[in-house]
């Protein structure tokens, strides 16, 4: 639950996007209009001339916009949590000058990922306009698919959070994007269904929080019966914000209090 002060370091990541927001809000449109025309209409041209049935049954635009949709809030929770907890920690000290006020390790924490939840959820609703522009589901539909989107968001902003403050120096970082998130963007089940993937790796795409908001994102937006059931995915979203938030504490308050 949010306090006060985790609500005040809200409000100061607030004003200082209120300075720096131009730099990020047109790649936040133009980044998915790209991606649906060069996958989904470029791409899924091809596919559909050779594929009659379909994927899954419905046009590859169909099927992989709610897959681009919830990929790039788990990129977007992923980079919230690597940069911008890096540069807090080491780069401009801010985290560490924010606890010299009554504001605590767990209220600095919160408040980190309640704005970076924030800003999934604008990034997400982007995609989900562009989506609606695109004719692939009705407005209503794609709204609420930015529920699903914003639970792999936070899951994956959470995660990478608890990884971030355990590092020493930028060096992890790449790496961290290069082993989980691309083969996650790429294997989760975004641009091809999971069951096409030899056993272990279908193991892996449906241990990953991308798969399942996926699933539930298709579900919503263009009515597809998810492989796993809606709460058991919701409950295991939920289990991965929560747990990776909680073990993010105690390394964040060795490397920021005396």
């Amino acid at each position: 639950m949010a306090t006060p002060l985790s609500l005040r370091v809200f409000e100061a990541e607030a004003r200082i996007y209120r300075h720096t927001w131009r730099g990020s809000v047109i790649s936040s449109f133009l980044n998915p209009i790209l991606y649906m025309i060069a996958m989904g209409v470029g791409l899924g041209s091809l596919v559909d001339e050779n594929v009659s049935a379909g994927v899954d049954g419905v046009s590859y635009l169909a099927f992989i916009a709610p897959g681009i949709l919830v990929a790039t809030a788990m990129q977007t929770g992923a980079t919230e949590g690597a940069w911008k907890v890096l540069g807090g920690i080491l780069f401009d000290r801010t985290w560490e000058s924010r606890l010299a006020s009554p504001i605590g390790i767990k209220q600095l924490l919160l408040g980190h990922l309640l704005w970076s939840t924030a800003r999934v959820f604008f990034v997400s609703l982007v995609f989900a306009l562009v989506v609606v522009a695109f004719g692939v589901a009705p407005l209503v539909q794609s709204l609420l698919a930015i529920g699903p989107a914003l639970l792999v968001g936070a899951a994956m902003l959470s995660a990478t959070t608890a990884f971030t403050v355990r590092l020493k120096s930028y060096a992890g970082i790449p790496m961290f994007f290069r082993f989980i998130v691309i083969p996650m963007f790429l294997f989760s089940g975004a641009f091809f269904p999971v069951s096409f993937l030899p056993g272990w790796m279908e193991a892996f795409a449906v241990a990953t929080p991308m798969f399942h908001g996926v699933e539930l994102a298709r579900a919503i937006m263009i009515g597809q019966i998810p492989v796993v059931t809606w709460w058991i995915s919701v409950l295991y979203l939920v289990a991965w914000i929560i747990g990776f938030g909680v073990m993010a504490i105690a390394p964040l308050r060795r490397k920021l209090t005396p």
